[in-house]
C-alpha cells in the first residue's frame, strides 16, 4: 500500500471563514523567516478566494523571500503574478520589490557589481513609476527607492559597466540628494 498523503490532489481546502486567520498566519510565518509555509498558506487562501489581494501580495513576497535558498523560487514565479494586481501603482511597486530582492540575493551570492547595480537601478525605476502613481501620504515607493540608493552608495563595487560610468555619477553622485 503506497502513501498518497503527499499527493497534491490530497490538498484540503480551507473555509472561506478561515481566510483572515490564515492570512495572519502567513504574515507570521514570513516574519519567522519561514517563507515556504507562508507560500503554502497563501496558495490555500487563493484556492478559495482567488481575488484576495492580500494573499496575492503575501504570496509574491513569500516567493521573493525564497530567492537564493536551496530549492527556492525563481523571479519569474513572482513576476507572473503581477498582472493580477489591481492597480498600476501596485504593479510597479511590486516589480520594484522583485528586482530589489533579486539584486540583494545576487549580491549575497557574489555576483558582479555591475550585474547587481543594473537590478537595483531597475528596482529604482519601478519605484519612481510607483511614486508618480501613489496617493498622497503614501511614501512606500520613496522609502524603497532610498534603500536601493543607499545600498549603491555603500558599496563601491556597485557601479555600471565602464561604458555606462556616466550613469553612476548622474544617478548616485554623493551630491544628488535622496528622494
Amino acid at each position: 500500500m503506497s502513501d498518497h498523503t503527499a499527493d497534491p490532489s490530497n490538498i484540503k481546502p480551507i473555509s472561506i471563514e478561515g481566510v483572515e486567520r490564515a492570512l495572519s498566519k502567513a504574515e507570521r510565518y514570513r516574519l519567522l523567516n519561514e517563507p515556504r509555509e507562508a507560500e503554502s498558506i497563501c496558495r490555500d487562501v487563493l484556492a478559495v478566494d482567488p481575488d484576495n489581494a492580500q494573499a496575492l501580495k503575501a504570496l509574491m513576497l513569500s516567493i521573493t523571500d525564497q530567492f537564493g535558498l536551496p530549492g527556492g523560487r525563481r523571479p519569474e514565479e513572482a513576476i507572473s503574478l503581477i498582472h493580477k494586481l489591481d492597480s498600476e501603482y501596485e504593479q510597479q511597486y511590486y516589480l520594484g520589490v522583485i528586482a530589489e530582492r533579486r539584486a540583494k540575493t545576487r549580491l549575497r551570492k557574489g555576483a558582479s557589481g555591475p550585474e547587481v547595480y543594473v537590478l537595483l537601478r531597475e528596482a529604482m525605476e519601478h519605484y519612481e513609476n510607483a511614486e508618480r502613481l501613489s496617493s498622497a501620504g503614501n511614501d512606500d515607493a520613496i522609502l524603497r527607492f532610498n534603500t536601493c540608493a543607499r545600498v549603491i552608495h555603500r558599496d563601491d563595487r556597485l557601479c555600471p559597466h565602464d561604458d555606462d560610468a556616466h550613469i553612476r555619477h548622474h544617478f548616485i553622485d554623493e551630491d544628488v540628494p535622496l528622494r
